[in-house]
């Protein structure tokens, strides 16, 4: 049938594709019945559920949302209207008012003819989000079934207010309320969504905040909104340092990753700010377990250790993170491409509360943010390298087998840890590429040993032409 989605767009943590063509509004009306389907299967009800609806600024939403919330009404959904809100922020008003599950509209940091949703659901221990291993393959097979759902009446949209406001004040709890130094602070929003939940911060903590595209704009009109890709961080590295101010901020497109760059205008890598969280933490949770993907490691597994802490390594990507924090009850867990989880906002993503402990370890130190990067900073990363392969698995086999003397882990692809070095290889889970990151102990160095990784790639790689 025409109006059924294509599978490609079922991913590993959400839904997602470019828009018209691969996600639309008459796709949405079969995944939305899908996901309620299932949503009633995993909490074991037939019953009307109420169901938190968000999303973001790109040109389709609109449309999307629409589509959603009927088809929502008409299976008797209580629909909560969220109206443009941050993922963040979403998960947040999820889990804080127990609403039984949401859908969230974005495409996170893709181009602007992308979108996509993502999905969760509440449980006793706090949002589990579904993806690859949550539920996304029968989303997926009862949407392309087009099975038949009843349905009902009853179904209404309410319109929910404040709820960033709400964010804030939880995120204070949660750094409990600490007094801050004024901070002088740029933040390039990228036009996207975490401009609101910044914005939003600074009315209730000291400080000057500098904004850098804060306008809504799906069309992403200054740089796409990925601070992954370090060009996009340039004119927040200068700014920073013209403005002469104490550190800078970049989210992402939904504002479930945060980067921070120092008074000097240098990226902080996400393994210190992991680490810097979880030193704080550790300071009230004794031997709490605290979380890291299996990429940059060495950073803060021995800060955590160093301060009695269990320190856990799981895969790659947010749903499985969050699912893995549900398994070990971890209080807290920092992936190295910025996003960061909290226990205390259901085991999901939340930006507020990192970036008011970052204040508040400056205030109460005196220091400068790069003074307390270099204190914790335990070993040097190489950022991330991708290849366009067509035999990842046989280059990760062939790997193994030139380091046959280290530590072999297979969590999530292949990773090999030495006394004074390790490298992780793994395929992206959104896309066609086989990644490599190496890192070092602080007293070695790193790049003989990458161009010695890379060289071997090439060796057994086929490339896609």
């Amino acid at each position: 049938m025409d109006n059924l989605p294509p599978e490609k767009i079922f991913k590993s943590y959400d839904i997602r594709g470019i828009y018209p063509a691969e996600i639309n509004e008459d796709f949405a009306i079969p995944i939305t019945r899908a996901v309620y389907k299932l949503l009633q299967i995993q909490l074991g009800t037939n019953e009307p559920l109420t169901i938190a609806v968000g999303r973001d600024m790109r040109l389709s939403s609109p449309a999307i949302f629409k589509a959603v919330t009927k088809t929502l009404v008409q299976l008797g959904v209580k629909v909560i209207d969220l109206g443009i809100v941050s993922t963040p922020t979403f998960y947040f008003a999820v889990f804080k008012h127990k609403y039984d599950g949401g859908l969230q509209i974005t495409a996170s940091h893709n181009p602007k003819e992308y979108n996509g949703i993502k999905i969760v659901r509440i449980a006793q221990t706090g949002l589990i989000k579904i993806g690859k291993s949550t539920g996304m393959d029968d989303i997926k097979r009862i949407a392309i079934e087009s099975m038949d759902l009843a349905e009902a009446s009853g179904g209404i949209i309410t319109k929910k207010e404040g709820v960033v406001t709400e964010e804030v004040k939880n995120a204070l709890r949660i750094a409990g309320n600490p007094k801050l130094k004024k901070f002088k602070v740029v933040a390039d929003a990228a036009n996207a969504l975490g401009a609101l939940y910044i914005e939003e911060l600074f009315k209730h903590i000291p400080g000057e905040l500098i904004k850098m595209n804060f306008e809504l704009d799906g069309t992403f009109p200054v740089h796409q909104a990925d601070p992954l890709q370090k060009e996009t961080l340039v004119g927040l590295q200068k700014r920073v340092v013209s403005e002469r101010a104490d550190l800078g901020l970049a989210p992402d497109g939904d504002g479930d990753r945060l980067f921070f760059v120092d008074e000097k205008g240098e990226i902080v890598s996400p393994s210190i700010i992991t680490a810097i969280v979880a030193k704080e933490l550790l300071k009230k949770h004794k031997g709490a377990k605290i979380l890291a993907d299996i990429r940059y490691i060495m950073t803060p597994k021995k800060i955590v250790e160093e301060l009695g802490g269990t320190f856990v390594i799981t895969k790659v990507g947010h749903a499985f993170i969050t699912e893995k924090m549900h398994e070990t009850g971890s209080i807290f867990a920092g992936e190295s491409s910025a996003h960061y989880f909290f226990k205390e906002t259901g085991n999901a993503e939340s930006q507020l509360p990192i970036i008011l402990t970052v204040f508040k370890v400056m205030t109460r130190e005196g220091k400068n943010l790069s003074e307390i990067v270099r204190n914790l900073k335990r070993s040097h990363e190489s950022g991330e390298y991708n290849f366009e392969v067509k035999n990842a698995r046989e280059v990760m086999e062939a790997i193994k087998q030139e380091f046959p003397q280290g530590e072999i882990s297979e969590l999530d692809g292949v990773a090999i840890t030495f006394a004074d070095w390790r490298l992780s290889l793994r395929s992206s889970n959104t896309e066609p590429l086989l990644r490599l990151n190496i890192e070092a102990d602080i007293s070695g160095e790193i790049e003989s040993k990458k161009e010695k990784v890379i060289g071997l790639i090439k060796k057994h790689a086929v490339f896609n032409k």
